[in-house]
C-alpha cells in the first residue's frame, strides 16, 4: 500500500494560532511555523523586537 502525501505552504497572522488550527484538521501529519519573505536569511523570532504582525 502506497501512502501519498502533499505539502501546503500557508500564510497567516499569528503563526502559533494558525498552527494550532491547522494541526487539528483530519489528515494533517505535521506542521512547521516560520517566516517568509523579507530580507533576512533564515529569519527567526529573535530577529523581531516585538510582534511581527
Amino acid at each position: 500500500m502506497t501512502t501519498r502525501t502533499e505539502k501546503a505552504v500557508l500564510a497567516g497572522g499569528c503563526f502559533w494560532g494558525m498552527q494550532d488550527l491547522i494541526r487539528r484538521q483530519d489528515g494533517v501529519l505535521s506542521t512547521r511555523v516560520g517566516y517568509t519573505g523579507g530580507d533576512v536569511d533564515n529569519a527567526t523570532y529573535r530577529n523581531h523586537g516585538t510582534d511581527a504582525e
